[in-house]
C-alpha cells in the first residue's frame, strides 16, 4: 500500500518518536507501506528541520536534521510532483500532499485540520486520510 506522509507524521516519526507513530515506523521498516514523496516535500522538511522552534526539540530527542533526512531519503520513494487534484484544500501548504494521494490513490496520514476535514471529499477519489496509522 503506499501512504503520503505530511511534514508533521514525519517530525512525530523521526524527530519526536511519538508512540502513535510507531506502527508507522514498523510498517515501513518491514516495507507494508511504500512511502511515496515529492523531492518538494523533502525540500520542506528540510526547511521546517531549521525553524526556530523545531532546532531545540531535535537537540532535546538528541536527533539531528542529517538524521532525519537521512530517514526521509532511506525510506521515501521520490516519485514526479502529481497535477493539480480536484479537491482544494483551503492551507496551500498542504495542496501537494493531497495532490499526490489523489494521483496515487494512495493512504494520506497528515495531523493537518485543513486535510482531515476533506477525508469524505478525498474518500469519493478512493484517498483515506487519517492522523495515524491504524
Amino acid at each position: 500500500m503506499r501512504v503520503v506522509l505530511d511534514t508533521n507524521i514525519v517530525l512525530d516519526a523521526f524527530v519526536f518518536d511519538d508512540p502513535a507513530s510507531r506502527p508507522l515506523k514498523s510498517a515501513l521498516a518491514a516495507q507494508q507501506l511504500e512511502w511515496i514523496a515529492t523531492k518538494a516535500m523533502r525540500d520542506e522538511l528540510a526547511r521546517v528541520l531549521c525553524y526556530p522552534k523545531i532546532v531545540p526539540r531535535m537537540a532535546y530527542y538528541q536527533v539531528t536534521s542529517s538524521h532525519v533526512l537521512a530517514q526521509f531519503d532511506g525510506q521515501a520513494t521520490l516519485v514526479d510532483t502529481a497535477p493539480k487534484a480536484g479537491v482544494t484544500c483551503r492551507d496551500p501548504d498542504d495542496q501537494m500532499f493531497i495532490d499526490l494521494a489523489v494521483s496515487h490513490q494512495a493512504l494520506l496520514l497528515s495531523k493537518d485540520q485543513a486535510v482531515l476535514c476533506m477525508h469524505k471529499r478525498l474518500l469519493a477519489l478512493d484517498v483515506r486520510a487519517r492522523a495515524a496509522l491504524a
